[in-house]
């Protein structure tokens, strides 16, 4: 007993010897020591601690792992949106804001752990090469993705290549299982996910993202309607994207010499965009709907609509980016995104939120929900001290996002149990997937929005859906009273999913979702 305790403590000696002679072996070590000069007005110190490394690291350097990770680290250091992008995720990138990518050319979705066809995009090598909607993906090549919990950015990626390379989906189709062999090409991707006229003389129009193609895309689409008179311009969730398209379409609705934007950096001096008064939509009453989600380009156009009192800006405070990148690429194939100036809207002010704390900028969107102001106007926190006035002389704030001129707070009433249940299990996906399976002729058949509303009334989905539910969920069926509140939001959600696998495909899922949609509401002045 007496023994082991002594060889603890000897073992613990042993361990504070270890400890003193590692340090003496540093210092030893350094004796002969040279001081380096270093400045930080010029990088020195940077480029001495990498020379260094060279010169004396224990083993070899991995010079481009140690370069990503210290030019990450460095822009990290600035603000969120600098950003290094190594080749793979460059590409992607640039694809994406180009408004064109590299593939097959479908759109799908995965109900059920295996990935359903919902669009063949038109033109594209899979409508030519016989795909279907409705058709399920099994394998890409030799790997199985059907059944397996496969990533879905992983089927994303192995079905995209360059174009003229080959690529083998297998599908099952009913009971049959067809491969085909797929020569991949160059794809369009649409920004605008939905037009449409919502009555006699309003028009819906939904942006999904500003890429190369956006005001293109949104002068065709709106310039087939041509009754409208009033616009209802959705930005929500729209992350931004090309700043240019964001000017381009932000003229569509200003008068000539209307004040757009301005930039100004350090080293970029103030340079101010004004209207062209060629805009084919001066005369539009419009509406712009947003909300947290919506930034950068989105809050470019909804500031410049705003300040110059054009439209109504309607739903809930924007993201708060008001920082401009350029680009800058390298050989290899990857490249920087550097912050160069702050926009201002026409009212001189900036919207960029604060971002002194990473945990602070990263965490704003929760403190939203947590603080209420996802549900009350009167708890936005804006900046008082940031005081600016519209052309019509009404007050904005500046540093923090773009405050809705109409406030409409997140729709809570439907978060029942039976609802959230069928939420988490992706029900009213995998029903809509189901009864196309058996009804596809009919929806296929469908080219109208009118005809679509008859077939849907008279399908008989209630009763079909709550079956499914039931027997393939097992989901506890809702009372006589939970079911009369919660269908109105259930219902509209199932019909907007089996109208998408009509020829309508997403201008009929958000005609259909509208009928629930508060923000929309507010803007139709219901």
């Amino acid at each position: 007993m007496m023994r082991d305790r002594y060889s603890s403590v000897w073992v613990a000696l042993l361990g504070v010897a270890v400890g003193v002679l590692a340090t003496l072996l540093v210092v030893r070590l350094g004796e002969n020591r040279r001081t380096l000069r270093t400045e930080y007005t010029d990088w020195r110190k940077l480029n001495l601690i990498l020379r260094s490394l060279d010169e004396n690291y224990v083993d070899t350097v991995d010079r481009s792992r140690v370069t990503d990770a210290a030019v990450s680290a460095a822009l990290g250091a600035l603000d969120p949106h600098s950003v290094y992008m190594p080749p793979v995720e460059l590409k992607e990138s640039e694809d994406e804001l180009q408004g064109n990518f590299e593939g097959i050319g479908i759109q799908f979705n995965v109900p059920n752990d295996t990935a359903v066809v919902l669009e063949v995009i038109p033109g594209g090598p899979s409508e030519k090469i016989g795909l279907q909607p409705g058709d399920r993906l099994l394998k890409v090549d030799e790997v199985p993705i059907a059944g397996v919990k496969y990533p879905q950015d992983s089927m994303v990626r192995r079905m995209k290549g360059p174009a003229g390379t080959k690529v083998t989906v297998t599908v099952r189709r009913g009971r049959d299982v067809i491969p085909f062999e797929i020569t991949r090409g160059r794809i369009p991707m649409h920004c605008v996910d939905a037009a449409f006229m919502v009555d006699d003389t309003t028009a819906y129009l939904r942006l999904g993202k500003f890429a190369r193609t956006t005001v293109a895309e949104v002068s065709s689409r709106l310039q087939a309607l041509p009754d409208m008179k009033r616009l209802i311009l959705d930005l929500r969730d729209n992350t931004g994207g090309y700043f240019d398209q964001a000017l381009l379409l932000s003229d569509l609705f200003l008068p000539k010499n209307a004040p757009v934007v301005y930039l100004e950096g350090l080293h970029r001096p103030r340079k101010k965009y004004q209207a062209s008064g060629k805009g084919f939509l001066q005369d539009v009453t419009l509406a712009v709907l947003v909300n947290e989600g919506s930034a950068s380009s989105s809050e470019i156009v909804a500031g410049a609509i705003q300040d110059n009192d054009r439209g109504l800006i309607i739903g809930r405070r924007s993201f708060g980016k008001g920082l401009v990148q350029e680009p800058l690429y390298f050989t290899d194939g990857s490249g920087v995104r550097i912050t160069v100036a702050r926009y201002y809207t026409p009212s001189g002010r900036c919207i960029q939120k604060p971002y002194g704390s990473e945990d602070e900028y990263a965490y704003d969107l929760y403190h939203r929900y947590t603080d209420g102001e996802m549900l009350s106007a009167d708890s936005i926190k804006v900046d008082t001290s940031a005081v600016y006035h519209t052309l019509g002389d009404r007050t904005v704030y500046g540093g923090g996002g773009i405050v809705p001129d109409v406030f409409v707070p997140i729709d809570t009433t439907r978060a029942s149990k039976f609802y959230q249940a069928c939420a988490r299990k992706a029900t009213a996906m995998r029903f809509a997937s189901a009864w196309f399976d058996s009804h596809k002729a009919e929806l296929q058949g469908i080219s109208s929005y009118d005809s679509l509303l008859r077939y849907l009334d008279a399908a008989g989905l209630e009763r079909a859906f709550l079956s499914f539910a039931a027997s393939k969920d097992g989901l506890r069926p809702a009372s006589a009273a939970e079911w009369k509140e919660e269908k109105p939001y259930m219902m509209a959600q199932v019909r907007a999913l089996v109208g998408r696998y009509s020829q309508l495909g997403d201008d009929a899922f958000y005609h259909l979702y509208l009928s629930i949609d508060n923000v929309f509401a507010a803007a139709m002045g219901k």
